[in-house]
């Protein structure tokens, strides 16, 4: 290990860090939604296997990259093979695209604890947010007009989020973490213990967990069940490679893997019960069925549960304080890391110190961000550039790594197997190497296939042709041409 590299305090530093970043938005906002519309209890099933086939194995194999070369994806992965410096490069870009319009979401968190004491939103919280908050036109292409509401809290994240990346592995992003998930942890179990307590709580409980044997024969929730573990994980875009990277030398990976990903699931089932409580209670008061006000993303959680904390009087102010602040202490970990990926990746390749690294890629991209997102095309950007780059990005990248090395190093895997077994409680073996030779990279190729041919044949959304070639398509083509540039550039 390099004398200058950071690490963490201890091995309970990187797991707390690990589930920070996987515990992030998408739990609380997407999983219910996605166990829902995808069998219901009867997902837990394939939402199992892909963690246990395709999730775990392939975050021993993001530990033991990281672990072995005690280096950011463009370091470790040129250690392996030469040529494939460019996969981590492109890694490293998808991580700077994600962080532009994350920051952006954190701002809409922020904003709306804000807006909660109050219930500033009034009757009618779908015109608040889309019109009075985010100013959104019905312009097809890209306006500059600028939102100050929006302006002033985002300068704020990205000078909080910096300010922890300036502290460095133990006095920044450790530290942050061990502040913020257990803060997190109890607001939101507070939350839950709420929302379950609510008329019709009960409505909505029935409406997620009741299986849907039927769906099981879809290949469509399958592959939805392999899809979230991959993005629920953070495992694939360089992330838990650079986090293993700061480990000392003997390090229990597996077991460390194994808490991680139960604490991610654990936690992702505790979002579904709470949010689906909320819908129930949503669902009673209006006399309706859940699946009548059910809904994922953006619209559950700036739409619904602003109705849902309207519904509940005084109570509400506290409710949507808890709701929001979770999603923001979430987020701010899950940034913090994504952040992480490209500053140690030019610490690696540049030399510069760790002031340089975080002033000139959180200052660059702070500033692209904000300018993108204090306009009022915010949320048409976020839904965009977070579909292509989740869609395409991100499977590519996860897709390539794993092909790389279960294919055409085979070598490689048992080296990877021996260096995780000599060091771990739980040891790999033929299991762990054929998952993630035949099963992760069949399932990640029909995800990738699917999805190309969904874009190209049919576009996303109701979005200009413009918008989603220069927003969609060009965040592709960024981290293809940023992969093939910095992989051009001497190590110094």
């Amino acid at each position: 290990m390099s004398e200058n590299r950071e690490n963490w305090s201890a091995r309970s530093g990187f797991i707390l860090a690990a589930i920070g970043s996987a515990v992030g938005l998408g739990n609380i906002w997407r999983f219910p939604y996605v166990a829902y519309e995808n069998g219901g209890g009867a997902f837990l099933i394939p939402y199992l296997l892909a963690l246990l086939t395709a999730g775990l194995p392939l975050l021993f194999l993001d530990y033991a990259t990281g672990h072995r070369s005690h280096g950011a994806p463009p370091k470790a992965y040129k250690q392996l093979m030469k040529p494939a410096e460019a996969l981590g490069w492109w890694q490293v870009c998808v991580c700077l695209v994600i962080a532009t319009y994350y920051a952006g979401v954190l701002t809409w968190a922020l904003s709306f604890i804000y807006f909660s004491i109050g219930q500033t939103w009034g009757s009618n919280p779908e015109q608040f947010f889309f019109k009075t908050y985010l100013q959104t036109t019905d312009a097809a292409n890209f306006e500059w007009k600028f939102v100050g509401g929006l302006f002033y809290p985002l300068v704020f994240i990205w000078a909080v989020v910096m300010l922890i990346l300036y502290g460095g592995v133990k006095k920044g992003v450790e530290l942050a973490n061990k502040v913020c998930m257990p803060l997190l942890v109890i607001l939101f179990t507070i939350l839950v213990i709420q929302a379950v307590r609510l008329p019709g709580a009960a409505q909505g409980l029935n409406a997620f967990f009741p299986p849907n044997w039927g769906a099981m024969m879809d290949y469509r929730v399958w592959l939805a069940a392999y899809g979230h573990i991959f993005f629920s994980l953070s495992v694939g875009f360089g992330i838990m490679v650079t986090y293993a990277s700061y480990l000392k030398p003997k390090t229990n990976l597996t077991g460390a893997g194994l808490i991680v990903g139960l604490a991610n699931s654990s936690f992702e089932l505790l979002a579904g019960i709470g949010v689906f409580s909320a819908l129930g209670f949503m669902a009673h008061s209006a006399g309706a069925d859940v699946k009548d006000v059910v809904s994922g993303g953006i619209g559950l959680a700036f739409i619904a549960f602003p109705k849902i904390i309207s519904s509940l009087g005084s109570a509400g102010s506290i409710f949507g304080i808890l709701f929001f602040g979770s999603l923001l202490f979430a987020g701010v970990t899950s940034m913090v890391s994504i952040l992480e990926v490209p500053i140690a990746a030019l610490q690696d390749k540049l030399k510069w110190g760790r002031k340089k690294a975080v002033t000139l890629v959180g200052g660059g991209i702070g500033i692209i961000s904000i300018v993108m997102f204090s306009s009022v095309n915010a949320i048409k950007l976020v839904d965009i550039i977070d579909h292509f780059i989740n869609n395409l990005g991100i499977v590519t990248g996860a897709l390539v790594s794993i092909v790389m090395v279960s294919w055409f190093g085979r070598s490689l895997m048992r080296e990877f197997r021996d260096h995780i077994n000599a060091i771990s409680t739980i040891q790999l073996g033929r299991t762990w190497e054929f998952t993630l030779t035949v099963v992760t990279p069949v399932v990640l190729l029909s995800t990738l296939v699917l999805a190309l041919n969904a874009l190209i044949s049919k576009g996303y959304g109701d979005y200009s042709q413009s918008l989603q070639v220069f927003f969609g398509w060009g965040c592709i083509v960024f981290c293809a041409l940023g992969a093939l540039l910095m992989t051009k550039i001497k190590d110094r």
